[in-house]
């Protein structure tokens, strides 16, 4: 299907590249169900939650079968453990036989970010061929998703299930455009589980050639004034990254941008920064009066001991000490937020938990962590939960696909064993 599938492929950069950004994917999609002469083909988009498919359909004549925005329609598909969860989790593909029709479903992945699935509907069943060909195709779709979505609020309408306060807008404009990132040397993903009132909790990274950045952050209180505190340390620590700032200066940078502009007095945020080195694996750490990192290495949980410092905006001429932590492979470094220690959430045994979770890779950890932060403390947070999760492999990382994500990290002796290969 070499040339037929270059030909798809083609066609669907054209039409995407043809059509206006809200009906980019239903330009694409069509040239898909041309090439297989399939009955219907949707995209099913990732719900914010991390807890359900949502269907975007276009309904000029009214109806549709869930929330409406003008001629738009959201049908919102529920986890249920079934194939499309499966596929989703488990980032491969499942055929489902029903009504005498064939239904294919894909992963629409980019470096680990799960950003829906493919759904073909077809006359036949489809053989192996045929599958990975979908596969492949999904995967050119989530990059037609990924550089139309940046000029519509299509997406970011079918995603929220629930409607956003001002506060919660405001802090989901401070988080990363995607939630993972899989490299060589590293796979890495965050999460944030919201209060009922927004607590302004943030996390972030940046890649380098030769750096990670990242950084794990919470803001005093609660609300509005919240997110703007926030607002501030994350601008700050963005702004002075961007202009090559060591770690070190990036933090005494954000104190001195909450100190002197935070519009609530006495605001403060609280911090973890790090910065992996991806030749080498050292890994600097400033912590700023927040819950220290924990590192999940062979078999056992242990917080990491650093430098203490006063958390963003106390004081504004403080100095600030970093700490080095050399990782190995195998490694998991984790940071979370005191939404995930405090009140009910403090009946979580948090190290366990990273332990019965070390074989899932980070996209799935921090999810199934949350999940268990909600069966325990929830349904309505009296904090942010946030957590951000780093694998790190070194320079004999697994080998990336292109078709869907990794779900399951290289185990340490399977690590080990490789290095000693190298």
């Amino acid at each position: 299907m070499k040339d037929s599938e270059q030909a798809v492929l083609a066609g669907m950069l054209q039409s995407a590249e043809d059509a206006a950004p809200v009906q980019a994917v239903e330009a694409v999609t069509g040239v898909i169900a041309t090439a297989l002469n399939a009955r219907g083909v949707s995209l099913l988009i990732a719900d914010l939650s991390g807890r359900a498919l949502v269907r975007l359909t276009h309904q000029p004549a009214g109806g549709g079968t869930g929330r409406r925005h003008g001629e738009e329609d959201a049908e919102v598909l529920p986890f249920d453990g079934g194939p499309y969860e499966r596929a989703l989790r488990q980032q491969a593909p499942e055929v489902i036989r029903r009504d005498g029709t064939w239904t294919v479903l894909a992963p629409v992945t980019d470096r680990g970010e799960a950003i829906g699935l493919l759904e073909i509907e077809l006359p036949d069943e489809p053989d192996g061929d045929v599958v990975n060909w979908v596969a492949r195709t999904a995967h050119a779709l989530a990059f037609v998703v990924i550089a139309n979505r940046r000029h519509t609020d299509l997406f970011e309408w079918g995603q929220r299930t629930t409607p956003f306060s001002l506060s919660a807008e405001i802090q989901r404009r401070l988080l990363p455009a995607s939630f993972t990132c899989e490299a060589g040397a590293f796979a890495l993903s965050g999460w944030l589980e919201p209060a009922a009132s927004v607590g302004g909790d943030t996390f972030d990274y940046s890649l380098a050639r030769d750096l990670l950045h990242l950084s794990v952050t919470d803001a005093m209180g609660h609300g509005v004034a919240s997110a703007l505190t926030a607002t501030l340390g994350v601008g700050s620590l963005r702004n002075s990254r961007r202009r090559g700032a060591g770690l070190v200066a990036q933090a005494e940078a954000a104190n001195r941008a909450v100190a002197e502009n935070a519009n609530v007095r006495g605001a403060y945020v609280t911090a973890v920064l790090g910065r992996i080195d991806l030749t080498t694996g050292r890994c600097e750490l400033v912590n700023a009066g927040h819950v220290p990192p924990m590192l999940v290495r062979d078999g056992r949980v242990v917080p990491v001991d650093l430098p203490g410092n006063f958390p963003f905006g106390m004081f504004p001429g403080e100095s600030y000490r970093s700490g080095e932590l050399p990782l190995l492979p195998g490694d998991r470094l984790v940071v979370v937020t005191d939404g995930m220690r405090d009140r009910n959430a403090a009946d979580l045994d948090l190290p366990a938990a990273l332990l019965r979770l070390s074989h899932l890779h980070p996209r799935e950890a921090v999810r199934a962590l949350s999940d268990a932060v909600l069966e325990i403390a929830g349904p309505a947070l009296t904090d942010d939960a946030t957590l951000l999760v780093v694998d790190w492999y070194g320079d004999h990382g697994p080998r990336r696909s292109t078709a869907g994500a990794d779900t399951a990290r290289v185990s340490p002796d399977e690590e080990r064993s490789a290095h000693r290969r190298r």
